[in-house]
């Protein structure tokens, strides 16, 4: 018989409403009781859980019609669309249950895929991250960039919301965050938070970002820096009395400033530099480790903070001299 699934959008947040397949959920919460970071639904083959780092199968392989199954019934229209006109759809749900995911459904040779990243039932803290505690830091800051770098699974959202989690646990400021999707859901404490999906609430980042600033925001969070008009606004946010919060998959701090200065045309770099001088706060490079347990990762972080000397070697274009500056600073 064929489950229906009704879909709840209160502020924007799908939310799968009635139950859905019970073999997805069961799937979804062992994965939770496992610690497990994603978990890959593919026709052909067994499930998949990644475990500290590594894909470990679960049960039989599944036919096609047993994948489509567990993941067609989660798309929207919208997704649905989006599925198949293109091929993939990405988004957020919360499924009764077993909590919420952020969700990758595409087709490929052998017929549909799904991924699923396990997103924390509540915001992670820079404390409960094991982060470093000069983050704390940037409550004392009312402008600049803070930019989150590592490659892609490094933890980066999560850190990001760790961030968010900060000021809206200390501080009665307004905080807007944009996100693709919108992953982690905060609730209020002492701040006013405003979260935006690009796709459902917003165009783009940069559209989002240009609106952003007549929304008299304090704190602005960018899921990602993806192109130059994105670094550009974030660069005059951060110049107009606003910190800005964003990440970007690069491997390290000094790969992290070179590709934000690469953005732009030539003739304009050298004015980025001078920008990106004065605004730049923190680059918080990270990338996930196995304990010496076995048991589940945790994060190793280079930790850049903004001072003169570093303004210095980014002004001057001697960003080679980066690793001594870190030697000398450690």
């Amino acid at each position: 018989r064929r489950r229906h699934t009704r879909y709840i959008s209160v502020t924007g947040v799908q939310t799968c409403a009635l139950p859905i397949s019970p073999r997805l959920r069961e799937l979804l919460v062992d994965a939770r009781a496992e610690s497990a970071s994603d978990v890959h639904i593919m026709s052909g083959e067994p499930v998949r859980f990644r475990c500290n780092g590594y894909l470990v199968p679960r049960g039989d392989p599944l036919d096609e019609d047993q994948a489509r199954s567990l993941l067609v019934p989660l798309l929207s229209e919208r997704n649905a669309q989006q599925f198949e006109e293109l091929g993939y759809a990405d988004f957020a749900c919360e499924i009764e249950g077993a909590g919420r995911f952020r969700v990758n459904a595409n087709k490929q040779r052998s017929g549909v895929k799904g991924c699923f990243r396990l997103i924390m039932d509540e915001p992670p803290t820079i404390e409960s991250l094991g982060l470093p505690g000069e983050l704390r830091q940037m409550l004392d800051y009312h402008q600049g960039l803070v930019v989150v770098s590592g490659p892609s699974g490094a933890g980066k959202t999560t850190t990001l919301a760790a961030l968010v989690d900060l000021f809206n646990a200390e501080r009665p400021v307004h905080v807007i965050t944009v996100e693709d999707p919108v992953e982690v859901i905060h609730p209020i404490k002492r701040a006013l938070i405003t979260q935006r999906e690009v796709g459902a609430h917003t165009k783009s980042f940069h559209s989002a970002l240009k609106g952003s600033l007549r929304e008299d925001p304090d704190v602005i969070a960018i899921g990602e820096l993806r192109d130059c008009e994105t670094v550009e606004k974030a660069l005059e946010a951060s110049e107009t009395g606003h910190l800005v919060f964003a990440t970007m998959s690069t491997p390290s701090g000094a790969t992290t400033i070179n590709r934000l200065i690469d953005m732009f045309p030539p003739d304009d770099q050298s004015q980025v530099r001078a920008t990106l001088a004065g605004a730049l706060k923190f680059v918080v490079s990270q990338r996930l480790v196995p304990k010496k347990d076995g048991h589940g990762r945790v994060a190793a972080v280079e930790l850049l903070t903004g001072n003169l000397a570093l303004w210095s070697l980014i002004r001057d274009d001697k960003l080679f001299q980066l690793p001594s500056l870190l030697q000398r600073g450690r």
